[in-house]
């Protein structure tokens, strides 16, 4: 029997705890003291380091019920790989396991789309997928993935990508069954003010489920918001879906952890249903 090839983890001790007893227990304190668990078609998260976002992206997690299948969608802050990268196959390993890669959903998206190339390269020191990986799976164990990783941040290509995955999981009659996540951090080293002047803008457009509002406001109000073209994917897809609302679970800043807001990141969680 051929042995199952490993993507293993290239942050972890970096972004997130190593040792899965210390991640666990990382996780732990970030859990909201209430939190009632909801079946969503999609969410964004935030990537950075667990340290600034990870209490936005635990607050996420701790809301939705996690289903069988995860579409982890994400930018690919390396450059390497191919500009639309789907991962058909290997499992993803971090210190709380191994998830493996649903090869049958992947391989029938793949198929589909006129712009994602199965490419492994992209994926191989990226973190935007990775770091979401462990806060899934403190709430669940035995879901399976399919990454994609993408560089190009044109409307028309990213939705038509959105609609593709649909009608996969359409034909496959796996609605409800898979969850799509967005990875992505919002504006970058700019004040506490203008980054949540400018976040809000990002954040209205998402919670109205319109991509074409996001991509205009992106431009119009210069916002470095990372994973813009993987939320453009989500949105689309979900309304395909049937997704009809969109709720903002979480915001806030690097600043509003280290104390210096003259340089901050923002990172939002928001679920859409």
């Amino acid at each position: 029997m051929e042995k199952t090839r490993i993507r293993n983890p290239v942050v972890a001790g970096q972004f997130y705890l190593s040792s899965a007893a210390a991640l666990q227990k990382q996780i732990e304190q970030f859990l909201p003291e209430k939190t009632e668990k909801q079946a969503v078609i999609a969410c964004m998260m935030p990537h950075a380091g667990y340290v600034y976002s990870g209490m936005v992206a635990v607050a996420v997690a701790s809301a939705i019920s996690i289903p069988d299948t995860v579409i982890l969608l994400g930018p690919n802050h390396t450059g390497y790989g191919k500009q639309f990268s789907i991962m058909t196959g290997m499992s993803w390993r971090t210190p709380l396991g191994d998830l493996p890669v649903d090869t049958e959903l992947a391989r029938g998206i793949l198929a589909r789309s006129k712009y994602l190339e199965e490419d492994a390269l992209a994926h191989e020191y990226e973190h935007s997928l990775e770091v979401e990986l462990p806060i899934l799976q403190y709430f669940r164990k035995d879901f399976s993935i399919v990454p994609i990783a993408v560089s190009s941040e044109d409307p028309g290509v990213l939705g038509t990508i959105g609609e593709e995955i649909t009608s996969v999981i359409r034909e496959r009659k796996q609605k409800g069954s898979v969850l799509i996540v967005a990875s992505s951090d919002m504006t970058h080293y700019e004040p506490q003010e203008t980054a949540e002047r400018k976040d809000n803008e990002a954040i209205g457009a998402i919670l109205e489920l319109n991509e074409q509002k996001l991509a205009l406001n992106v431009r119009r109000f210069g916002i470095t918001m990372c994973g813009y073209a993987p939320v453009v994917i989500m949105l689309r897809a979900a309304k395909v879906l049937g997704a009809k609302q969109a709720k903002l679970i979480k915001y806030q800043t690097s600043g509003d952890i280290s104390g210096d807001r003259k340089n901050v990141v923002g990172y939002a969680g928001i679920t859409i249903f």
